[in-house]
């Protein structure tokens, strides 16, 4: 299994692999001793595409001369481009829409056979279910209607799992763990009902699903008995949990249920939408013992007359509110967002705009993108088009902006009290993630002064005594102790 894209893909790729165990296929480290290689593609943004791309090919080599009999593409991309995508890549022996899931080795052992397995027509599933939420969670759950990710329920369920795929009890989550750290993500829902214009994800990956909260917390149990000590809760968009369950409160009241699973030290919750922030969430993750105060806010931009036609909402006056609140609770808390640059009809004063919120907004991390048209999106069809090179020129002096600012802030935490996440060892120190970074793409703590006790998954207080751009440099604030 080969994973690209987000945290939840890494969740589908565990869902396949538990499918695929609990059918009879082995999972080999080394791709040269594969009989077949399933590459989970992403297919947000161009260059995650050709990354997908360039992947399948480089999988499709090991086919000469070696082991592997057959490529098979997953994921988003092959989802979103299915035939087209198979005619257009030869060099893949098969390319597999959600639909497939459920019988994921069945379908890897006709392919292996040599039969031809036909490839979908994208189609969009946001069609598949109901409009209204409640409705298309009472169907969904008695549908057919595949949902990557989440519990399968019903006559689709596999009656005994072997140990270590799924959890002991409730509905089964096929999930069989490919990475042993610490941290693992728990997917809250998936697909999405907002509208944005530049955004394709809906399309393939269909309206807004919640998960139960039952389902969620045995899932939660069993990655805890895997040695999880961190929660990630991912989705489309956090900030609508529960709606399609009647209760848009929902998430509040979650939180401090998973916080307290036997072995869970730490709840982080991901991907929330500004305009539907409330102050009982807000409340809830600045507050609650075991969860992070860590808020990951889409912001995209901050002039209004760009989130107008980004179909968004938003001014700076309102994030610049919103950072307020979140900080008059928990003064440390982490923030982070990500932003286009150049989408169209971006003025210099818009772009101004932006940068003036940055300045004052002081987040710990942001990610900077440069527009790019998506196919089937409503942007892709606006005028007022910005030129590759304006668009790059204008990426690059945000990006620079945006380095300087984060590299500030982190020196604003110098001499603070972090609770740093264990993940990894270099000799005596190690490398981990303090409450305000998010797995892969906050930056990172390194540790020095660890009690000799000291192992991967153990979250040690700490003083931070140095940073180099979002890094930390933290010594333990615990003495050290002979093993």
């Amino acid at each position: 299994m080969v994973t690209l894209g987000c945290a939840r893909n890494d969740v589908d790729s565990e869902e396949l692999a538990g499918r695929l165990e609990a059918g009879g296929f082995r999972l080999v480290e080394e791709p040269s001793a594969a009989e077949t290689v399933v590459v989970n593609t992403c297919g947000f943004v161009e260059a995650a595409k050709k990354d997908s791309v360039d992947t399948l090919l480089e999988a499709s080599d090991l086919k000469t001369g070696g082991t592997t009999r057959a490529v098979v593409a997953v994921g988003c991309l092959a989802e979103r481009y299915g035939k087209d995508l198979a005619e257009s890549l030869p060099e893949a022996d098969a390319v597999l829409g959600f639909d497939d899931y459920p019988d994921i080795a069945g379908r890897l052992r006709s392919i292996l056979t040599g039969e031809q397995h036909h490839p979908h027509t994208p189609a969009d599933r946001r069609r598949l279910l109901p409009i209204s939420p409640s409705e298309r969670h009472r169907e969904q759950s008695g549908s057919t209607v595949v949902v990557p990710g989440h519990a399968i329920q019903g006559a689709g369920a596999p009656p005994d799992l072997p140990p270590g795929i799924a959890p002991q009890s409730g509905p089964r989550a096929v999930r069989r763990r490919l990475d042993g750290g610490p941290m693992a993500p728990l997917k809250l829902a998936s697909g999405c009902d907002r509208r944005c214009s530049f955004c394709a994800i809906p399309s393939f990956r269909g309206s807004f699903v919640s998960r139960r909260p039952t389902d969620l917390l045995d899932e939660a149990r069993w990655l805890a008995t895997q040695g999880v000590k961190e929660l990630f809760l991912v989705s489309e968009n956090s900030t609508s949990y529960g709606k399609d369950l009647g209760d848009l409160r929902l998430l509040e009241t979650l939180l401090p249920e998973l916080a307290a699973v036997a072995g869970v030290e730490r709840v982080r919750v991901s991907y929330l939408q500004p305009a539907e922030m409330r102050p009982g969430l807000v409340s809830a993750i600045a507050g609650t013992d075991g969860v992070a105060a860590y808020f990951d806010l889409s912001f995209q931009h901050a002039s209004n007359a760009v989130l107008r036609r980004m179909r968004r909402f938003g001014d700076p006056e309102r994030f610049l509110t919103l950072l307020e609140q979140i900080r008059s609770q928990a003064p440390l808390a982490g923030v982070r967002s990500n932003v286009i640059v150049g989408f169209p009809g971006e003025s210099e004063d818009d772009l101004q705009v932006l940068c003036d919120f940055l300045c004052a907004s002081r987040m710990d991390a942001v990610g900077v993108f440069g527009y790019s048209d998506e196919d089937g999106t409503e942007a892709a069809s606006y005028d007022g088009k910005l030129g590759a090179e304006e668009i790059r020129e204008r990426t690059e002096h945000v990006s620079r902006l945006v380095e300087e600012l984060t590299s500030q802030r982190a020196e604003e935490r110098h001499g603070q009290r972090v609770d740093v996440l264990l993940e990894s060892f270099h000799g005596a120190d190690a490398e981990g993630r303090a409450e305000h970074q998010g797995p892969e793409v906050d930056g990172s703590t390194t540790l020095t002064g660890l009690p000799r006790n000291a192992k991967v998954g153990d979250i040690v207080p700490a003083l931070v005594t140095g940073s180099g751009g979002v890094d930390l440099v933290a010594r333990a604030a615990v003495p050290t102790i002979d093993a």
